[in-house]
């Protein structure tokens, strides 16, 4: 904040009941113009000690004060003297003749300058005024979750940013980032992972970078072949597979679960960031052998295994070749045979098949389809948590 502004934002509240407009006391007219005369001369510190002197005087009225806190909040702002701005504008705040606008402006600016000044229970204060006001632009809430969080409180940090995100979202708008990384470093400080969860997910949402989907990806705690494959998945499309042993543990798993064009894939890709050398060289070439053969006995039996699959009562065969596809980067094939594998129905887990079909549908370019087979993927919850952030994530793409 400028603090040049608070001088231009000061005014004086002239009501319709008032038939005369209110005046300086006589006994101070004279020090106040040559305090007038200090400023327009460019000399601020000189008014600013005149000002002590003139607010020494007794028996002002207290329309004296609030000219004298009005000149003050001028000079303190030019020699950049925050706890003094902000002395003098609570001073004028309610005292009778600021305007209902300037009393509103100044409680906003005397909880930032009071930020500023580090005095934080005092910025806390205003801050929570204007936002009870109403008044409260965006700033005044980072302005007051910042006071919290340094004040180590973080529980009312929180509750303070993740209310006013979620107002913020429901008008269709975008929080602004240091709103989110206080939620975040709050929810942090408190080791608490469901709150650190969703402000990764605002994060995510809004400002996507692969080091937030690392983040948000390593709270995901997949159990069995079948998640963990689907969570690499995600991590691969996201940039979050920051090491070599995320590829080689991907190929080993997606080898396991009976899909070598995902561990073909994950190795070539491992490869291509060159991250499978050194000690892991060797390994990713023995994989990469096993792979290649189970991939060529795989995708020369795959067109007797669709056509077994489309002849079947029940999707559990489609499912299979679907997944076979997807692996091999065949997303068309693989969206028609996952789909039918979800229309037959019998499935040992849908959700899996449901999920294998949206991101088959995302990579085809079907980008809608795929947001609303995600939303549909139901059982298992850290498949259903998957799902939701292929939604945040395809919705980016």
């Amino acid at each position: 904040m400028a603090l040049v502004a608070v001088g231009a934002a000061s005014g004086t509240a002239q009501g319709a009941d008032q038939p005369k407009p209110p005046t300086v006391s006589a006994e101070l007219r004279k020090p106040l113009s040559e305090v007038e005369a200090l400023f327009k001369a460019g000399k601020f510190p000189e008014g600013l000690e005149k000002l002590r002197a003139v607010d020494a005087m007794p028996g002002k009225a207290p329309y004296d004060q609030h000219i004298i806190n009005q000149y003050t909040a001028v000079a303190c702002s030019k020699t950049n003297d925050v706890p003094c701005v902000a002395k003098a504008l609570q001073g004028q705040i309610d005292d009778g003749f600021t305007t209902p606008e300037d009393n509103l402006k100044f409680t906003r600016l005397v909880a930032q300058v009071s930020y500023q000044a580090k005095d934080y229970d005092k910025a806390i204060d205003y801050g929570n005024r204007a936002i009870k006001g109403g008044s409260a632009p965006d700033e005044i809430y980072g302005v007051v979750g910042a006071a919290y969080y340094l004040k180590d409180n973080f529980k009312d940090a929180i509750q303070l940013e993740d209310g006013h995100i979620a107002e913020v979202v429901k008008k269709g708008q975008t929080p602004k980032s240091d709103d989110l990384n206080i939620l975040l470093s709050s929810c942090a400080k408190l080791k608490d992972d469901a709150c650190i969860a969703k402000a990764l997910e605002y994060q995510v949402t809004y400002y996507p970078k692969p080091e937030i989907w690392v983040q948000i990806l390593s709270l995901v705690r997949p159990k069995g072949d079948v998640e963990t494959l689907q969570t690499y998945r995600l991590m691969a499309d996201t940039g979050a597979m920051t090491n070599g042993d995320d590829y080689l543990d991907m190929a080993t798993t997606a080898m396991t679960r009976g899909s070598p064009g995902d561990a073909q894939h994950a190795l070539q890709m491992g490869t291509d960031a060159g991250l499978l050398t050194g000690g892991k060289s060797s390994e990713a070439q023995k994989l990469t052998v096993e792979a290649r053969k189970a991939a060529a006995t795989d995708q020369s039996s795959l067109p007797r295994v669709e056509q077994d699959a489309n002849a079947a009562a029940n999707g559990v065969k489609n499912g299979g070749a679907g997944l076979a596809y997807l692996g091999y980067q065949q997303y068309d094939k693989a969206v028609d045979q996952l789909s039918k594998a979800v229309s037959k129905g019998g499935l040992k887990n849908e959700a899996d098949t449901r999920l294998n079909l949206g991101i088959a549908q995302l990579k085809s370019g079907h980008k809608d389809d795929a947001v609303k087979t995600f939303q549909s993927v139901h059982g298992s919850p850290v498949l259903e948590r998957l799902a939701s952030l292929w939604v945040i994530h395809a919705k980016q793409t």
